[in-house]
């Protein structure tokens, strides 16, 4: 029998968003920040994070997509060096997109989302704030979209992560 299940496809950025930049204090869990060798450079990162991604990439209708300029880096060297369960989520490129006037990463998950069958989709990046396109377009998409955009400094916390668990139904 054929999962009725409709993919939610979750674009997920790395800094900022799991790598917090140049972290402060603690986590928002309460704990402090781990440092991992990610093999190109440190990444800062939440235990605490990294588990309740590889719980939500197990939800029938998550389909976890890479969409950060680490690109084909953050299956290869950051999945491995933190222990996130991402390293056959598909990768989106930013090659081909330098080109175009917009963000490539609204270019490109336009494109993404077009081909994947999501009716719904997430998208945590730090930078969604700061971009007046990629806000104008996710508005116009309504219930179909729910938009991250984590502090940078502090990257994915509790209640982001509860927000996508609850938006996966």
């Amino acid at each position: 029998m054929a999962s009725s299940v409709r993919p939610v496809s979750i674009y997920l950025d790395v800094d900022g968003v799991v790598n917090p930049f140049s972290p402060v204090g603690t986590t928002d869990w309460g704990g402090d920040w781990c440092i991992a060798d990610a093999g190109i450079l440190e990444v800062a990162f939440a235990p605490e994070v990294v588990d309740a991604l590889n719980d939500l990439a197990a939800h029938p209708a998550a389909r976890f997509v890479w969409l950060t300029t680490w690109e084909r880096l953050a299956p290869e060297f950051l999945c491995p060096a933190i222990g996130l369960k991402g390293q056959d989520w598909p990768v989106l490129s930013s090659q081909g997109w330098d080109e175009d006037p917009e963000w490539w990463k609204l270019t490109a998950l336009q494109k993404d989302l077009a081909s994947s069958g999501s009716d719904r989709f997430v998208w945590l990046d730090d930078q969604l704030g700061r971009d007046a396109d990629a806000q104008s377009w996710a508005d116009y998409q309504e219930d179909r979209v729910l938009c991250i955009s984590p502090d940078p400094r502090q990257g994915l916390s509790r209640s982001h992560l509860a927000a996508v668990r609850a938006f996966l139904g």
